[in-house]
């Protein structure tokens, strides 16, 4: 089979980022399959007994980290599931089951009415009214005063396509004290709700039982290989599994990916605070490199970050952009941007992610790799 050209484009970016020296993060598609599977046969041993039988629909380690989950999340049960968006869509079915109504209220920016081709209406025959289009979380306001009835009122925490952003808690409590007032329930879509106790000022547990349901992702923030969980009353999350099973993600054995999240609990999860406190001090830095340089302009939104996570806006079209990213890394071992996506015409943005390797990036590191990049631009 002949290679593509966007094939041949991307294993040059993927052999460009894992030979960088210097990054602000090392997704997991920077390695191989190979040093994936060392590096799990290597450490695995250090969160789960190996000389116990492998996992079968869903027993074992799979249970393990249902129960450690539930644990963390505060929550009474959880369900492990292969995708997040099996999940949350299992959840939003449940809770129009209980509710009596198929309506649910989100953000027009959020994952399922982004990132999942429609399956809450095509899938699960749900529909979607949204409280705000603004690009932030909507306000208690917005959904206390909305016109139409709705069941579930479901909060992305963090809003990733509006740029990672979170309310304040005051916000949040408002939020969900209007839902409540309205006699909805409150789903959260917490992919990345891991790294949200900084901005919220509050640890897991006390963020989750503001819901009435929860979703966590393993592989977004805490670097496992696919997975997540959601997480609720006994009562629900016992009605999720046999969804589950209905949505095909009952499956024979996940191990790997059990044992992945486990690691991720363990070594990653406790880290993320010091990510978060770090991105704040990339951001800054991003921000005085571009005014130094010679771009038109740039944007680093939200600055501050909320999370470990946050976008950077430019003038300049996606082909420039990636070229310039890309060159840098090969030239120079340094990898600052990654991927660049479309905004409006002539305009792209980028999503950074500080983690691990980024933590020895001193605010000189990030100004000097803005201008490095920047002398790559045409």
């Amino acid at each position: 089979m002949a290679v593509t050209d966007e094939q041949k484009q991307r294993n040059r970016r993927l052999t460009a980022w894992q030979r960088s020296t210097k990054r602000l993060a090392r997704a997991s598609a920077d390695r191989t399959m190979g040093e994936r599977l060392a590096a799990l046969a290597a450490d695995a041993g250090t969160v789960h007994d190996l000389t116990g039988w492998t996992d079968v629909y869903g027993d074992g380690v799979v249970a393990e980290l249902e129960r450690r989950t539930a644990d963390l999340l505060g929550m009474e049960a959880a369900a492990f599931f292969p995708t997040g968006t099996m999940a949350q869509q299992v959840a939003l079915r449940c809770w129009a089951g209980r509710t009596g109504s198929q309506v649910v209220a989100l953000h027009p920016l959020s994952h399922p009415e982004v990132h999942e081709r429609g399956a809450l209406a095509s899938v699960s025959g749900l529909r979607t009214v949204h409280p705000t289009s603004e690009p932030r979380p909507p306000t208690a306001g917005e959904v206390r005063d909305f016109p139409e009835p709705f069941g579930t009122l479901m909060l992305e925490l963090p809003l990733r396509d509006a740029g990672f952003v979170l309310p304040s808690w005051e916000e949040l409590e408002a939020v969900v004290a209007a839902a409540r007032d309205r006699d909805a329930v409150v789903h959260l879509d917490g992919a990345r709700l891991w790294e949200c106790g900084p901005h919220l000022g509050r640890g897991l547990p006390e963020i989750a039982a503001l819901a009435d349901s929860v979703y966590v992702s393993f592989y977004k923030s805490l670097d496992g290989l696919s997975g997540a969980v959601l997480a609720g009353p006994e009562s629900l999350v016992d009605e999720a599994r046999t969804w589950r099973h209905r949505y095909g993600g009952q499956v024979f054995q996940q191990y790997p990916a059990a044992l992945s999240a486990l690691l991720g609990l363990e070594r990653e999860l406790p880290r993320l605070p010091s990510y978060v406190a770090h991105a704040k001090v990339v951001a800054g830095a991003l921000a005085e490199g571009f005014t130094e340089s010679a771009v038109p302009w740039a944007r680093v939104h939200p600055e501050p970050p909320h999370t470990h996570q946050f976008q950077v806006w430019l003038p300049y079209g996606t082909d420039v952009l990636d070229e310039a990213s890309v060159r840098q890394s090969e030239e120079t071992g340094v990898t600052l941007f990654r991927r660049w996506l479309a905004g409006p015409p002539g305009i792209s943005f980028t999503e950074v992610t500080v983690a691990a390797d980024g933590l020895d990036w001193t605010e000189r590191d990030v100004r000097a790799a803005v201008a490095g990049f920047v002398s790559r631009l045409v």
